[in-house]
Order: structure tokens, then C-alpha cells, then sequence
């Protein structure tokens, strides 16, 4: 069967669907979370900072490993990382299910996060790299549809289950999902069509080890700061353990034959830009999709099935606006897509910066749609932007720095959120709980309209840059040689 697929002209769609199976477990595995967490809290009988570890000690190993794994792929093949990604992530859903303990379901989660960062790290240079340059901003758009599809199916799929089932069949969805993708892609994926000739260098396990430490230390120092005190000695060391591991990375990198990130890449105005504005756009939204659940559960009242239905409309402004601006932007340029897309985020952001425990649900609605379209409009034609500065053989670690970008972005935004919220409540004399949350909704709600004030003054930094960055594709960096890089000469 996969040798007629193979050499079928509709192989390209058929790898899309593999693919996008996979990425729809992942986002619906994600969604379906976040309705949970506060079910997941009242039954641990735990507080917002520690809860907030299934979220980013998932994300927080994903970003860690995004960087070797989408390299790995590039050398030694993208179908086996692909495919052992999803084992783990099948093994860590079933624990997590059967976890008797917060510290057991977030060592899970970490567990998932590796598998996780094989199949992200993967997944998305095996779409774009079966589809020519000038389809690829279709081939982007299709997947957004396919995470909006994902985003709307996540939460409310989480929220009948936890409200029929318990919170544990979040993850025994997901591990059934899981399966499904592992045996898609099992059995469409040729492992000769998915890896670039020429590409199967020697890896860069130093570069692996010193960017998994800097992430590592970085978002370990992000994420103890609500719990410990910005101004406490764990911060401290951990950001000075920070750049010194930078330091040493990028030392590393410059030098290495077979460097694992193309640091000359961050020269290039349209790849550096956009990956900046891309972390600025997930900055503004992950807050709001863990956030958002406890203030609709806990101060609005409804209940986890509820939630799921009311966070629908936003993802499927997702689903519209993704596949839409990925096409256009491959004919009329990037630029337009991303500085509008920003804007919108920014505008949603603000309305939601002006909620209290009275505001109408239309008008917190109107700001999740706000941010979510924008997101749709931005994402596709962003991501297009960095690919066409590099050559096919970097797809996948390109692909996976992409997906780092945004989990570092969600831990961060996540973290940041978590301590504007906690130390609101603190000021009014409210502990972080979700017992203080329902019996106190206006110290919560508070901390939140901060959060979203701030996250939406970074938006407008996030639309200057995506105007400066450019609008319309370019040659690929080529490809370095190992007898070019520093200390490799001959003589």
C-alpha cells in the first residue's frame, strides 16, 4: 500500500494526514487540559502555582528538547523520531491516568513533554517538506486548520469528559489518540521521501547538551519566581547559570563543523524578526487559555462542559482565518497578515484587560475571538517567513526552533501570568486557592486584567517588529560546509 501512496501525486495529502493526526492528538491533549485544571486542583487539594506544573512541566521539557530533536531528525531520519515521539507520549498518558498524586501527574506530563518535542520537533518538516516553496504557505494553513479543529474539538471533549468521567479520561483520550497518529504515520510515512539527501551529518551533542541546559535553567528560573520571589537566590542563580550556558552555547556553535542551530540564521532579518514577533504572540495568548478556564469554572460559575462549548467560537476563527492568510500571504507577501493578526491580539487583549466578575460572557467572548483570529491570521504567514530563509535539509530543526518559540513562549507567559495574578491576590489579602478565588472573585479578576494590560503593551512591541521584519520570501541561507566552519581548515 505505502509503495502506491508513495508514488501517488496526492502522497503530499496523504503525509498531511498522517502528520495532522498527530498534531491534532497534540492540541486536543492540550485543550482538554486546560478545562481540567481546576477539577485536577480541587482534587489534589492544591494551590494555582503548584497546578500550573502539569502545564509547564510539560511544556517546559518539550522546549528543552525541541532543538536536538528536530536536529536528530535531520540526521539520523524524521519518521523514527516521529514515531518513537509517540510512544513515549502514549506511556506518559497512561500514567498520568492512573497518577495517585500532583507530583506523580506532573512527572508524567514531563514524560509526555519528551515524546512531545519528538513529534513537534518532526512533525511540521514533514508536512512543508513534501510540499514545494511555493505551496508552502498553503501547506502551513492547512495545519492551522487542522489545530483549530484540534483547539475546538481539546476543550470541549475535556469538558464532557471531566464532567461525565473524571478528569483521568483526559488522558485516556489522548493515549487513544496517540495510537491512532503512531499508526498513520506507521503506515504512510516512507522514510526515503522524508530525509534530504546530503543532509545525515554527524550530530552536535555538545550544542544538544548546552541548549538543553540553557532552557533548561532559563524557564526552571521563569517558572520558581511566583512560588519564590523574583528577588530570591534560586532566580538569581538560575539566571546567571543562564548566561553563562548561553555564552558557552553560543561559543560552541560558531566553532562546531555540524553546528545543531545555523546561528548565521539570527543575521537575517526576516528569520530573527520572526522569530521574535512569533514569541511575542504566544506570550499574549497562552495566559488567556490557562487562565481563562478558572475564571469561567470559578468566578463566572459554569460548569467544565460549559466552558468547552463557550471556548469553541475563538478556535474556529482559528480554523477560518488560518488557511485563508497562508494562502494569501504566498501570493501577496507576509507582512499584512502578521501586523494585522498582531493587531487583533493586541485589541483583545485590552477588552479583556477590563473584565470583572460582572462583565457579560459576550464580552469576554469577543476578546477570546479577538486574540484567536489574530492568532489565525498571524501564525501561517509567520512561520512561512522563517522557512523560506532556509535550505530543505534544516527543515527540521528550523520546524522545531518554531515550536520552541511558542512553548517557551506559553512557559513564559504562564509563569509571568501566574505571579501578576498571585501577587494581586496577595496585595488584597487573599491566598492563591481556588477556595480564595471563588470566595474572593475580585482579587483574581484584578491580578488577571493586569496580566492581559501588560501582555497587550508587549503586543504593540510584537507589531513594530512584524512591520520591520519584511514581507516577501527569499533565497535560502545555503547550507555551511564542515570544511568551512572555524578551527576546521586543513592547514
Amino acid at each position: 500500500m505505502r509503495g502506491a501512496l508513495v508514488h501517488s501525486p496526492r502522497y503530499k495529502w496523504w503525509v498531511f494526514g498522517a502528520v495532522g493526526l498527530g498534531t491534532f492528538t497534540s492540541v486536543v491533549d492540550h485543550g482538554s487540559l486546560n478545562v481540567a485544571l481546576p477539577t485536577i486542583a480541587a482534587h489534589f487539594d492544591t494551590d494555582l502555582p503548584t497546578v500550573q506544573w502539569v502545564v509547564v512541566g510539560y511544556a517546559l521539557t518539550i522546549s528543552a528538547l525541541l532543538l536536538p530533536m528536530g536536529r536528530l531528525s535531520d540526521v539520523i531520519g524524521r519518521k523514527q523520531v516521529y514515531l518513537s515521539g509517540f510512544v513515549l507520549f502514549v506511556i506518559g498518558a497512561a500514567v498520568a491516568a492512573t497518577s495517585g498524586h500532583i507530583v506523580t501527574l506532573i512527572l508524567s506530563r514531563v514524560l509526555q513533554g519528551c515524546g512531545a518535542a519528538m513529534v513537534q520537533g518532526t512533525g511540521m518538516a514533514i508536512t512543508t517538506s513534501t510540499f514545494g516553496p511555493e505551496e508552502r504557505g498553503k501547506a502551513l494553513g492547512s495545519h492551522v486548520s487542522v489545530v483549530g479543529t484540534g483547539s475546538i474539538t481539546g476543550p470541549a471533549l475535556g469538558g464532557l469528559l471531566v464532567s461525565n468521567l473524571g478528569w483521568e479520561w483526559v488522558f485516556y483520550a489522548n493515549a487513544l489518540g496517540a495510537m491512532a497518529a503512531l499508526t498513520a504515520a506507521f503506515a504512510i510515512l516512507d522514510k526515503g521521501r522524508l530525509q534530504q539527501a546530503g543532509t545525515r551529518d554527524r550530530f552536535d551533542w555538545p550544542g544538544a547538551a548546552l541548549s538543553t541546559g540553557v532552557l533548561v535553567v532559563f524557564l526552571s528560573a521563569m517558572t520558581s519566581g511566583p512560588r519564590s520571589g523574583w528577588d530570591s537566590p534560586v532566580v538569581a542563580l538560575g539566571m546567571i547559570a543562564f548566561v553563562v550556558l548561553l555564552g558557552a552555547f553560543i561559543w560552541w556553535e560558531l566553532r562546531s563543523p555540524n553546528p545543531m542551530l545555523e546561528l548565521r540564521l539570527f543575521k537575517v532579518r526576516l528569520f530573527s524578526m520572526g522569530a521574535a514577533a512569533g514569541f511575542i504572540a504566544f506570550m499574549g495568548t497562552s495566559s488567556l487559555i490557562f487562565l481563562m478556564p478558572f475564571y469561567l469554572q470559578t468566578v463566572a460559575g459554569y460548569s467544565p462542559a460549559q466552558v468547552g462549548l463557550i471556548m469553541m467560537p475563538n478556535a474556529l476563527c482559528f480554523i477560518i482565518l488560518g488557511p485563508i492568510s497562508g494562502r494569501l500571504s504566498d501570493r501577496y507577501g507576509f507582512r499584512p497578515f502578521n501586523v494585522a493578526g498582531l493587531l487583533l491580539i493586541t485589541g483583545g487583549l485590552f477588552l479583556l484587560s477590563r473584565i470583572d466578575e460582572t462583565t457579560p460572557l459576550w464580552t469576554v467572548m469577543t476578546g477570546m475571538v479577538l486574540t484567536s483570529g489574530g492568532m489565525g491570521t498571524f501564525n501561517s504567514p509567520n512561520n512561512s517567513s522563517i522557512l523560506s530563509t532556509v535550505a530543505l535539509g534544516r527543515y527540521g530543526v528550523v520546524s522545531a526552533l518554531l515550536n520552541l518559540v511558542r512553548n517557551s513562549a506559553n512557559v513564559t507567559s504562564i509563569a509571568m501570568s501566574t505571579a501578576i495574578v498571585t501577587a494581586t491576590m496577595a496585595s488584597m489579602g487573599q491566598t492563591p486557592s481556588l477556595d480564595a478565588v471563588a470566595d474572593a472573585p475580585a482579587a483574581f479578576t484584578a491580578g488577571m486584567r493586569t496580566a492581559c494590560l501588560m501582555l497587550a503593551s508587549l503586543l504593540v512591541v510584537g507589531v513594530v517588529v512584524s512591520f520591520l521584519k519584511g514581507g516577501r520570501r527569499m533565497d535560502p541561507v545555503a547550507e555551511p560546509h564542515p570544511s568551512n566552519a572555524p578551527g576546521t581548515g586543513n592547514g
